[in-house]
């Protein structure tokens, strides 16, 4: 198992190397990960670790899934401002929502079944006096001021506030607590996360003298090397509320051809064997895209099922002229279109009108040029006339796609 996960590029920091492998391809072990409900969704970056932990799970090892209803109401540092601290009905909540997608991904059957558990339970209990004792005596201050996320917040200027200073304490004494009751030895989090990872296997060292293990994933980044996630304001999220499964599929679709055979390791479990063809066609075949293809298949597929896959692929083809529009339903076709410039209109429009609206062109003498020319459509059929206007029968669900030439499209949504 240790060195699968090493081939796919899991593995961006560890403990001890040697014996985490003995661990991985030894007999079952209990291990966690731990989401915090910052917000009412996961986003890529966790699906990092969810699919970790998957991975882990089907090698036999026990999972054990933790949303933070404690920790959650803190938020761990942001290298550069303080969080905005959610109320405690906002925070329980949210915590329903993650464990809901944390349960997608594994499995609550079997001699390995993995447990759902919440920090809320036993950090709520303990008073201020017992924390302090118990678990803050074994940390040093001069230690947690040297954690990375720590030490950029006390070199900015707002700071860092007493609270997220003891966030690394909290998701300690986590890991303490899972060792105690589970006799759990691995968490796996971010690499951005390796100051926190290490707090709880620096505190299960001092408290019970033994030895613990952590990983710490690579971050998802896109192309220029920006990382992914809500805190950047990029998030790719797995609730369709908040991403639909349209985007997402257009997301994974949009890869760079330099990314996406790492992307396939990551993201998906087709073979060694299969990632291989795929890079070879990335080399001899790129404009193809089969490699983004099945990436966005698979990703889309485990994210979000089969038929929200089916339909994203749908959608995207019958945009550009190679599927039946009619044939969509009226949530993915809204949910496409939104993602696109988009106006809303009134029957009786004039299409040269629409496409200065929607910004496929910047003045009604371009639009009429580009009709004469041939070059726009309206539901995929050729629109003849800088006279013609959109009509109540051009309308799907109240929505039409506008496109100029081969691959610049807009939405229209009826008035």
């Amino acid at each position: 198992m240790w060195e699968e996960i090493q081939w796919r590029g899991l593995i961006h920091i560890s403990t001890d190397a040697a014996e985490l492998k003995a661990l991985l391809d030894g007999p079952p072990i209990t291990y966690y990960c731990g989401f915090d409900p910052t917000a009412p969704s996961l986003h890529l970056g966790n699906l990092v670790q969810l699919l970790l932990m998957r991975r882990l799970q089907l090698a036999g090892h026990y999972p054990l899934g933790l949303v933070g209803g404690s920790t959650g109401l803190v938020g761990d540092p942001k290298p550069t401002a303080e969080r905005t601290l959610n109320d405690r009905e906002t925070v329980a909540e949210w915590v329903g929502y993650l464990q809901a997608q944390v349960s997608k991904f594994l499995s609550f059957e079997g001699a390995n079944a993995a447990r759902l558990v919440n920090n809320l339970d036993w950090t709520a209990p303990m008073s201020a006096i017992d924390f302090l004792r118990d678990i803050g005596k074994h940390f040093r201050v001069g230690t947690m001021l040297k954690k990375d996320a720590v030490s950029s917040r006390l070199n900015s200027a707002e700071g860092i506030s007493y609270a997220e200073f003891s966030y690394q304490i909290l998701q300690g004494l986590d890991f303490l607590e899972l060792y105690r009751t589970y006799g759990c030895v691995l968490q796996t989090g971010g690499s951005d996360q390796w100051g926190n990872l290490t707090s709880g296997t620096e505190l299960i060292r001092k408290a019970e003298g033994a030895t613990v293990h952590a990983i710490g994933t690579p971050l998802v980044t896109n192309t220029d090397g920006t990382k992914f996630g809500k805190s950047e304001g990029n998030a790719v999220w797995l609730d369709p509320a908040l991403t639909s499964p349209y985007a997402f599929y257009q997301f994974w679709l949009n890869t760079d051809d330099a990314d996406v055979i790492d992307r396939l390791k990551v993201f998906t479990f087709l073979s060694r064997a299969e990632i291989g063809e795929f890079a070879d066609a990335v080399a001899t075949q790129p404009f193809k895209r089969a490699a983004q293809l099945r990436l966005a298949l698979e990703v889309t597929t485990l994210v979000h099922g089969a038929a929200a896959a089916e339909a994203a692929i749908a959608a995207s083809a019958a945009l550009f002229g190679n599927g039946e529009l009619s044939q969509l339903d009226e949530e993915t076709f809204a949910s496409a279109l939104r993602e696109l410039p988009n106006t809303a209109a009134t029957t009786g429009t004039l299409i040269t009108q629409l496409l200065v609206d929607t910004g496929l062109t910047s003045s009604l003498g371009e639009s009429r040029r580009a009709i004469s020319q041939g070059g726009v459509y309206l539901n995929n059929v050729q629109v003849a006339s800088a006279d013609a206007a959109l009509r109540s029968s051009e309308l799907h669900h109240g929505m039409a796609v506008l496109r100029r030439g081969k691959k610049t499209l807009a939405g229209v949504f009826s008035k």
